[in-house]
């Protein structure tokens, strides 16, 4: 089994909370070229895990419209199919989950997100969109599960079909993470039209690759230290192909685990010239070359090289885990599982939230009380106006901290700013929907409530996620109206339910002696009407006198 050391080393202090019992869990990637998935055994008193199953399907939903950049009905209904194989692969394996996320293709493509809707529709799978930064964060997790770094610097660079993967870390935070268009499945369609490609095409991929990859290598390279000295480390099914080629001209064999492997810059130039020489046909007769990937090695070798040139890095070692074994570890810091030396990881949802407000210049005293004032709402009404699980208490909790953000652009509309701001803000540890959640709840904290006509309110992907919307932006409401002077004139709030005659208390202690709360007050009778129609009680909010001390 291979797993890293850091991720062992925290079985010492884990919590014992949590059942030893192995769980099986199947992971899936829906890429720009392929279908990954992986089956492991996740065994929680170590904690680590145990890859026992893989399934693979090359089925291009890259091949998208020319014209109008959909993915195409064949695709879909190649990528549907190979779903429905990996469910059956999963199901026998008596997998509890399958944790499955998209990318690249689904997220640039104008019906991604009605794909994903057939997807559920179709075979009960629920996929997580993810953006780019996100894409590079779990395969930053992936790579850590099977390889130690030691501390020490390590670039890893991820060539899937329709973006190439950034990543600097030393086995603690990401030092930087970013995500380019340039992908050997995009690359090929846009670029190569000869076969063998002529040299023309050639240097102008070769230029675009450069210009794509120059300010991202710029900013990767920003955050070393002075001295440090990085290893490469590459992963991706164009990357391992190429070390395959390698091996069999150097070795004359191909070994059993590719982890570790090296390739030189040099011997990458020569293997990119030999392959760029081959028509489609000759590339597909090498040993290890399957059919699809011929079609596209050109492309993503180049892309390999670019980088190689640009980072100044002589020598590449192979990581065979990604993106789908980072979906099991984050998977399993969001379940308690992993603690002690990866525990920034577990925070990662916090983290990002903040340094968005530290951006958009968010009050956080401000912001903080909101937050205090909207989780103790939903913590001391949970079971009796609401059965919201911890996930979208977390939810309710960013909303809350960035629900004025968009006083950062303008002060008129401001929470249509705000939504704005958080769903492009790149809000690390979220699935795509969670961050449409997210920027919904602030959206709807004043004036007009969800309407199905606003389009940042049809985006969410079915019933249940707008009902979240619906509840928790209404708990918001209150929450701000609570703190409408922004000086933290109510010091706490008991909410006292009455069952029999549906109606809320709000007990408020007053924070200063001889403040009235006029306008906390006026602005909670504003708010309450559109808290009492979505939780159906009567909203009634009393006055306590400041605790004198």
């Amino acid at each position: 089994m291979i797993v890293n050391s850091t991720i062992q080393e925290s079985v010492v202090n884990s919590s014992t909370s949590i059942k030893d019992q192995d769980r099986i869990l199947a992971a899936i990637d829906i890429g720009t070229n392929s279908i990954h998935m992986v089956v492991v055994r996740v065994h929680p008193a170590i904690p680590a895990f145990t890859i026992i199953a893989k399934e693979k399907d090359t089925v291009r939903l890259g091949d998208r419209d020319p014209k109008t950049g959909d993915l195409t009905p064949a695709a879909m209904k190649r990528a549907i199919s190979a779903l429905q194989r990996c469910q059956e692969l999963a199901k026998s394996f008596n997998a509890e989950q399958i944790v499955a996320v998209a990318t690249s293709a689904v997220r640039e493509a104008p019906n991604g997100r009605d794909f994903l809707k057939r997807v559920d529709a179709e075979l009960g799978l629920f996929v997580n969109l993810i953006s780019g930064q996100e894409e590079a964060r779990r395969i930053y997790l992936g790579v850590l599960s099977g390889m130690e770094f030691n501390s020490t610097p390590h670039i890893i660079i991820d060539i899937g079909g329709g973006s190439t993967e950034l990543i600097l870390g030393d086995s603690h935070e990401p030092r930087s993470l970013s995500s380019t268009k340039v992908g050997a499945v995009r690359l090929t369609a846009e670029y190569i039209t000869t076969d063998p490609i002529s040299n023309s095409e050639l240097l102008s991929l070769q230029a675009y690759i450069r210009g794509m990859l120059e300010r991202p290598v710029e900013e990767l390279l920003a955050h070393l230290q002075p001295g440090e000295q990085p290893r490469l480390v590459g992963t991706s099914g164009t990357i391992e192909t190429l070390a395959i080629i390698h091996a069999r001209e150097k070795l004359g064999m191909v070994p059993n685990l590719l982890t570790g492997y090296q390739l030189s810059r040099k011997d990458l130039k020569e293997i990119v010239r030999r392959l760029a020489l081959m028509g489609y046909a000759e590339r597909a007769a090498i040993p290890g070359m399957s059919d699809r990937r011929s079609e596209i090695i050109v492309a993503g070798a180049l892309i390999l090289l670019e980088a190689m040139t640009l980072l100044n890095i002589e020598f590449l070692i192979i990581g065979e885990r990604a993106l789908r074994e980072g979906v099991i570890v984050d998977w399993m810091l969001t379940h308690g599982l992993i603690e002690n030396r990866l525990r920034y990881q577990g925070s990662v949802r916090q983290r990002s939230v903040i340094k968005i407000a530290q951006k958009y210049q968010v009050n956080r005293d401000y912001s903080d009380r909101v937050a205090q004032f909207a989780l103790s709402l939903f913590d001391q009404t949970k079971g009796s106006l609401h059965n919201c699980n911890a996930e979208a208490r977390e939810l309710l909790w960013a909303a809350a901290i960035l629900h004025n953000c968009g006083l950062f652009v303008s002060h008129s509309a401001y929470h249509k700013h705000s939504y704005y701001l958080i769903r492009n803000g790149e809000l690390l540890g979220f699935a795509e929907v969670e961050v449409e959640v997210i920027a919904n709840i602030a959206r709807y904290h004043r004036r007009n409530t969800p309407k199905k006509k606003h389009e940042s309110y049809s985006n969410l992907p079915d019933k249940q996620h707008r009902q979240l919307v619906n509840q928790l932006s209404a708990i918001l409401r209150l929450a701000v109206a609570l703190d409408r002077r922004q000086i933290g004139a109510v010091q706490q709030v008991r909410y006292e339910y009455r069952r029999d005659i549906q109606e809320l208390y709000l007990h408020l202690q007053a924070s200063f002696p001889g403040d009235d709360c006029a306008l906390e007050l006026w602005s909670l009778n504003y708010e309450k009407p559109v808290f009492e129609a979505e939780y159906s009680v009567k909203l009634v909010a009393k006055l306590e006198p400041a605790t004198l001390i």
